[in-house]
């Protein structure tokens, strides 16, 4: 099995103490890349949960940074100790309660001299109080404290008993200084920071300050030098507090000695008599700020937000310089051991390594990028996700009006295309959308629909664009422009023919457009420069309604999906609730299948969006029995296969289907539903697909029980897709056992993806769940005897309860040779002689 797709930017990442290494927490592992060619050298593997802290053991001295170790926290309630060089897992903590943020000062504070006895390594963790007390029976959960910041003794692998610093509505990330002698957290409107005690003990008593401000607080950062903390907040401010902690903090850490302020006239910018000398507040970003940092010595304050820019403010001055168009939201900053090194980390998924203090890009770690702007009314059915089925690549579009190719065997991005010429940046509204993306069946080709969203109603149009590209890369350049394809109608769907260069796009108009490519001449590994797309026949299906005018009573059904054959002999149309089938060629109706009962009114709204896949499955030479498969949704949902010899439906499931694949050798196809939403369902199979939200099905058509059922997680918008491999592409990556020919590939709407093997007998990361809890028990429908007669009662065999005892053959086997089935009965030559030993019983001869 192999997985990827992870986020790189769930958690801070940590760098080694030779800069040449970046931690990052992905998923439940840390995955450990080179800075220096930002490729993925190892990773940690142990927690069962996503990783929230990665810190790693800084070296006592110069020599010693080559030494590699490092402390991981996860969700799975563990705090691992690991030499991430080999890697080797050396120590497991489990305290049995999630963890969403850890720190450990005294690793941050001068080394222990080694010839004395080293004291007890204590940690603060932020966890999930998943506990009932007698006091929160009577509270609403919004009341309820779901956060703790807790003591660790790691040295004991245990909890501090007794030991709570704070209790939060939800758990809060932990911020320490660069020292290790402070931290803190963000509290609603508040700051609480806490001073680490010189020689720390089970016992000992964390002095405590708190910072008030009018609005949210979000991100905090300390001084690495002086007093000084400074906090971002939900409207884009900062406020930097001076000589924070002179009442309550003792001011012997060889810090600079400041005057206790008692007048509280004399505390500029400070609230509710705040144990500070003065509070400043600076304004540039526009929304929340979520990265803020000191530089390592102190003289500049960076700062970053939503905008994607990166502003440096020079702390006595307040002068302030950008790193503008960085392309997406800013998350985290972490400096590295090299000054000369940092990282910034960007909600794109995305990880820049930054050369100070030019804050020059120098390498960049990619994942999958996040495309979370587009509007609800664009998002269905995986639309912008394509396979490329022979390359193992998936395109999928961008927040920056991109198309990114990624490989699913690499876990890296290969290229992106860029869609529609537009600058972006963070924050700005959302003005044209890439609502489709179709990759033809070699990849040599693309499509793609963008919509420009109308203003007030004013200015929408969409536009079909058709992308050529080489057959060794995935470099594609624009072929053909079209101007509002079918109207002003939106575009539902565009599917490539499987052997030509002929594609067709249908609407919610109630048409589609077969298009042909102008020069279908090819060259071998040479891309022409004129292949034009025109349009080579329209079509629509018309239906009569009584319920309007004679002029009006002709009317046009939205067309929802359409597809191809195996051969494109036949291209399948989905007009609402009808299939119908046509010869594209000569755009001539063959066949209609599936046409409903109930007749729907123009201005009524779709009952059904139809996705179907069709494939031809040959039993003999001489009789080839084609199937197609469809699903659809609306308030009764259903998968069904049609047999396309009788024109008429094999079986069926009521299943809300995200997704529906065929296989390469066209044996069987795979369908991704979401389980049923009801409280009884939900009772009913929670405990058997534990968390999870949809399952995969893999099916014979020739037989509605599925071959094999897998559990998913996150499938509202995931995408399925059978991959064609060689054996030499996945070597390195499936050792165990004969490399499978053909993958299964499962892309959750987080676009995480894992490729496993759907004809194996073990997969292990997969639940394997029984396929009869899949519908609701309200939505079960009853065909045949049970629709007239209702079930019959289940018959279950009750074995027998004795205990087993061991058994040795009978000295009279005639006794029990016709007990048991017919089919059971041994041969003839044992039956007769067995039957006359019967009838001939012998005597025992009696010695006396």
């Amino acid at each position: 099995m192999i997985r990827g797709g992870r986020s790189y930017v769930s958690s801070p990442p940590a760098f080694s103490n030779d800069a040449k290494r970046l931690l990052v927490c992905t998923a439940n592992t840390v995955s450990i890349f080179s800075t220096s060619t930002a490729l993925q050298i190892s990773s940690l593997e142990g927690h069962t949960a996503p990783v929230t802290t990665v810190i790693v053991v800084p070296a006592s001295s110069p020599a010693n940074n080559i030494l590699c170790y490092c402390w991981t926290a996860s969700l799975d309630g563990t705090i691992r100790y690991w030499d991430f060089s080999v890697p080797e897992l050396l120590k497991t903590i489990n305290i049995k309660i999630p963890i969403y943020s850890m720190v450990i000062p005294s690793l941050l504070g001068l080394p222990a001299d080694s010839n004395e006895k080293q004291p007890n390594l204590f940690a603060y963790v932020s966890l999930k109080d998943t506990r009932e007390t007698v006091s929160n029976k009577h509270k609403s959960k919004s009341e309820i404290p779901n956060g703790q910041i807790c003591k660790c003794n790691l040295t004991e692998s245990r909890l501090v008993g007794g030991v709570t610093l704070a209790e939060t509505k939800v758990p809060e990330p932990i911020t320490i200084s660069s020292l290790g002698k402070y931290f803190g957290i963000t509290k609603h409107q508040r700051l609480s920071i806490w001073k680490v005690p010189d020689t720390e003990t089970e016992r000992v008593v964390l002095r405590k300050i708190t910072l008030h401000h009018t609005k949210r607080m979000t991100v905090l950062a300390f001084h690495p030098i002086q007093r000084i903390v400074a906090a971002g907040d939900s409207t884009g401010r900062i406020l930097i507090w001076r000589g924070f902690g002179d009442k309550i903090f003792a001011s012997r850490e060889g810090l600079v000695s400041r005057k206790i302020m008692s007048n509280d006239e004399e505390k500029p910018g400070v609230r509710d008599n705040d144990d500070a000398d003065s509070c400043t507040t600076w304004h540039w970003h526009s929304s929340e700020v979520n990265v803020l940092f000191f530089s390592s010595d102190g003289a500049y304050l960076y700062s970053g937000g939503k905008e994607g820019v990166l502003v440096v403010w020079q702390l006595d001055t307040g002068k302030k310089k950008f790193l503008p168009r960085i392309g997406s939201p800013l998350l985290y900053y972490t400096v590295s051991p090299d000054p000369s090194l940092s990282s910034i980390s960007c909600a794109d998924n995305q990880i820049h390594l930054l050369k100070m203090p030019s804050l020059e890009i120098l390498k960049s770690i990619s994942g999958i990028k996040f495309s979370c702007s587009f509007p609800e009314e664009y998002e269905g059915f995986g639309s912008g996700v394509a396979f490329d089925h022979s390359s193992a690549l998936v395109a999928l579009r961008t927040d920056n009006y991109c198309v990114q190719f990624y490989s699913l065997f690499d876990d890296r991005g290969i290229s992106e295309v860029q869609v529609c010429e537009r600058n972006h940046q963070p924050g700005d509204d959302v003005t044209v959308v890439v609502t489709l993306v179709a990759l033809s069946q070699d990849g040599s080709m693309m499509s793609t629909v963008e919509v420009k969203l109308a203003e007030e109603g004013i200015g929408g149009l969409v536009c079909l664009k058709f992308w050529a590209s080489e057959s060794q890369n995935k470099k594609f350049t624009l072929s053909t422009i079209i101007y509002e394809p079918h109207r002003d109608a939106r575009i539902s769907a565009v599917a490539f023919h499987p052997t030509r260069r002929v594609a067709v796009s249908s609407s919610y108009g109630g048409d589609f457009k077969v298009w042909v490519c102008n020069d279908e001449l090819e060259q071998k590994d040479v891309m022409l420069q004129s292949s034009g797309w025109t349009c080579h026949a329209v079509g629509s299906y018309k239906y009569y309604s009584d319920l309007f005018s004679p002029l009006e009573a002709v009317l046009k059904k939205a067309i929802t999906a359409a597809a191809f054959s195996a051969d494109g002999s036949i291209l399948a149309v989905a007009a609402e609730t009808v299939i119908t089938l046509w010869d594209p060629d000569k755009n001539v109706l063959l066949a209609v299948i599936g046409e409903t009962l109930t007749v729907l009114p123009l201005n009524c709204a779709v009952e059904k969006e139809t996705l179907f896949s069709p494939y031809r499955k040959l039993l003999s030479f001489y009789a080839p029995l084609e199937y197609l498969v469809a699903a659809s949704r609306g308030s009764k949902p259903q998968l069904s296969v049609w047999t396309m010899s009788k024109l008429s439906i094999s079986w069926s499931y009521m299943l809300r289907v995200e997704a529906v694949a065929c296989a390469a050798d066209l044996s069987s196809f795979a369908a991704l539903a979401l389980l049923p939403e009801s409280s009884k369902c939900q009772e009913s199979i929670g405990t058997t697909f534990l968390g999870r939200d949809g399952v995969i099905l893999l099916f014979n058509a020739t037989d509605p029980v599925p071959v094999a059922t897998w559990s998913a997680r996150k499938a509202k918008g995931g995408a399925l897709a059978f991959l064609q491999v060689s054996p030499s592409s996945i070597e390195e990556n499936i050792s165990d056992g004969k490399p499978p020919q053909t993958l299964l590939a499962y892309m959750n709407s987080d676009h995480e993806y894992v490729l496993f093997d759907p004809y194996g007998e073990e997969i292990h990361e997969l639940n394997v769940i029984p396929h009869k809890d899949l519908v609701d028990p309200e939505e079960r429908r009853q065909f045949g005897y049970a629709s007239i007669y209702g079930e019959l009662p289940e018959f279950e065999l009750k074995r027998d309860q004795t205990s087993w005892v061991p058994s040795v053959p009978s000295e009279k086997p005639w006794e029990t040779i016709f007990s048991g089935s017919s089919h059971n009965l041994p041969p003839l030559t044992k039956l007769c002689s067995a039957f006359l030993e019967s009838l001939l019983e012998k005597r025992t001869t009696v010695v006396e």
